[in-house]
């Protein structure tokens, strides 16, 4: 197994160390970018400002919420959609605390349907943008604001996409599934069908030697005393008949085994017990 498929397997096995590293991940984006200030002189400048306590206090909440983001998407969105309320009105300068918003509404998007989808994304989108706007100490218009709309619209529509990938998946594996099975079934049916067919052909012809044996004994019965010649060739004839039946027989039963059945009988062989009873079929064929 290569690394790439044992790390797979180790993050299905255990999500929460993958929500983990994400929210670590997270709040190291979120800290980082608190430092930044986008309108320097030459643009970005890094540690012209720094994050206040309840900021920094609100990023590491809302990254350690993530961690049970698979568990209660709808709880974690609320939980984070409300902290990144709270810096949208108090941070001056803000922190991007919504960006843990946007990853809870990616997650609940990829894991509801899309009526959800839209009424939670619209709904997050419209309180954190108006707070930003109406009561944040930022202008209205301040591109920050505007970034919400941005922001939330991408965590929904990613997770929209998402969600609808893997069903577009799954459709096509149960449809794969589906088709494999209906091919199992319909070679088990030609194969019952064939069986059945052999099983009738091998009745003709048992059948057909048989009444021809019973024929030829017939005509023995009749010319035995009168004619022995003629009953010693209506005997030959009976031998021949009943070892064409048998050949016959032989050949279809075992175009009729199955290919796991054992080549020979394996059940244990007949005993003493069973000697009368075999004495007696030769004494009513008339041999001493």
């Amino acid at each position: 197994m290569s690394t790439l498929r044992r790390a797979r397997y180790r993050f299905k096995a255990h999500p929460l160390t993958l929500d983990a590293v994400v929210a670590a991940a997270v709040l190291l984006c979120m800290i980082s970018s608190s430092f930044a200030a986008p309108d320097g002189d030459h643009g970005v400048a890094w540690g012209a400002r720094g994050p206040a306590p309840l900021s920094l206090l609100l990023m590491v909440l809302a990254a350690a919420a993530l961690v049970l983001r698979r568990r209660s998407a709808l709880a974690v969105l609320a939980f984070t959609g409300t902290l990144a309320l709270v810096e949208c009105v108090t941070g001056d300068p803000r922190a991007p605390v919504a960006m843990t918003t946007v990853i809870a509404l990616y997650t609940v998007a990829s894991t509801t349907d899309r009526a959800t989808t839209w009424r939670v994304g619209l709904l997050t989108m419209t309180v954190l943008t108006a707070a930003a706007m109406l009561a944040g100490p930022l202008p209205w218009y301040a591109q920050e604001n505007i970034a919400l709309v941005a922001w939330t619209g991408i965590g929904a529509t990613a997770g929209d996409a998402v969600r609808s990938h893997r069903a577009f998946v799954q459709a096509i594996r149960e449809r794969a599934e589906r088709a494999e099975r209906t091919r199992e079934e319909e070679a088990r049916r030609r194969v019952a069908e064939e069986r059945l067919r052999i099983a009738r052909e091998l009745h003709d012809v048992v059948a057909h030697h048989i009444a021809l044996v019973n024929v030829q004994a017939g005509v023995v019965a009749h010319v035995m005393d009168r004619r022995p010649d003629q009953a010693k060739e209506a005997l030959a004839h009976v031998r021949e008949a009943s070892r064409s039946a048998l050949e016959d027989l032989r050949a279809t039963v075992g175009l009729l085994r199955q290919s796991d059945d054992p080549a020979a009988p394996t059940e244990p062989a007949s005993g003493l017990g069973r000697l009368d009873e075999l004495a007696g079929t030769f004494r009513n064929a008339g041999l001493p």
